[in-house]
């Protein structure tokens, strides 16, 4: 391999790294103080994501703190709704909200203006690989296409997901040519994060596991394929991650359906299964994040237990979700030191 070592590259690559290279979803957040302080700084969560020069800070904070093998690009999935001008704003206490769509809307969707929109999370791209130590693997992301759409048609999140599935059965032409909008400029996305310095990317699919198993194949598998096959057509080689939260025994067709290099998984996941997931290809997951908030014996447990089942595998250590804001910052350096083995 010519160039810095980047040892979450080597194991998208198909390596095993001991001990396995280390970075956590929402590392950059409200649990450290340094990111309230730049968050309060730069206004609204919004402006954070468009402010080249905000989101290379947050970035780079977990970074500085930890050493983590991976930075990710600090934004939001929401962003491409917002640059297809669903008014989307984080409102203090009830999260994100925007304006629902209805089947006359998605119609008229149209990418035109969508990529200009997005310039600033590009250009936080291109500084952060400038910025970043050049063994640190630069991680770009987005959305799935599911995902997306279900904040799309609801207008918020909901704890099951219901009006995105019942849209879906009620609009069996509309909701797929959503899905496949999405898919497009998704790929558009992430080939400019690519571009821009992006060692790999990730992508997201945090509701992937409300739906049906043949819903599952063709709001989950089928639009990141295409998403996937799209990157992939223009630029070959590319390293990608797909997290289907909470997809389970669908895991299988989704690694084989997607052909992601490999695919993240949430902390339901038993190991055994995981183990048996790894022997097709890289896997990334997979502790419950109320572990890290527990610190001490449980998350020691819990390291312990990834790494006897994983460790002798291709394996990106992460959580089987984003970091809560309760974790304590103490225990995420607890966390670093037992993955490598300095405790």
């Amino acid at each position: 391999m010519t160039g810095p070592f980047r040892k979450i590259v080597a194991v998208l690559e198909g390596q095993t790294v001991s001990p396995p290279p280390i970075w956590l979803m929402r590392q950059a957040g409200r649990y450290l103080p340094e990111y309230r302080e730049t968050r309060a700084e730069a206004g609204s969560f919004l402006d954070l994501c468009y402010s080249p020069k905000h989101a290379v800070e947050v970035t780079l904070q977990p970074i500085r703190r930890y050493g983590f093998d991976a930075a990710i690009l600090f934004s939001d999935i929401l962003v491409i709704p917002d640059a297809l001008k669903r008014n989307v704003r984080f409102v203090q206490g009830e999260g994100p909200q925007m304006d629902p769509i209805d089947v006359a809307e998605i119609a008229g969707l149209s990418p035109e203006g969508v990529m200009d929109h997005l310039a600033p999370v590009i250009e936080t791209v291109r500084r952060l690989r400038q910025e970043l130590p050049e063994e640190t693997t630069l991680l770009g992301f987005c959305g799935a296409p599911w995902t997306v759409a279900t904040y799309m048609i609801a207008g918020h999140g909901t704890s099951d997901q219901a009006p995105a599935r019942l849209f879906s059965y009620r609009n069996p032409q509309a909701f797929p040519r959503l899905l496949d909008i999405l898919a497009d400029i998704s790929a558009e996305y992430l080939i400019a994060q690519l571009d821009a310095g992006a060692d790999a990317v990730q992508i997201f699919d945090s509701w992937a596991g409300v739906l049906g198993e043949e819903e599952f194949q063709r709001y989950a598998v089928g639009p990141v394929s295409r998403i996937i096959g799209k990157v992939r057509a223009a630029r070959p080689g590319a390293r990608i991650i797909a997290f289907a939260k909470g997809a389970g025994m669908n895991l299988k067709s989704y690694r084989q359906g997607t052909d992601a290099n490999a695919i993240g998984l949430d902390w339901t996941v038993p190991l055994s299964f995981a183990a048996e997931l790894q022997k097709d290809g890289p896997v990334q997951g997979n502790l419950d994040p109320m572990r890290v908030v527990a610190g001490g014996a449980a998350l020691e447990e819990g390291v312990d237990a990834i790494l006897q089942k994983l460790g002798n595998g291709p394996l990106i250590f992460n959580l089987g979700h984003g970091i809560t804001p309760e974790a304590d910052p103490a225990h995420v350096s607890d966390l670093v030191r037992r993955v490598r083995g300095a405790m």
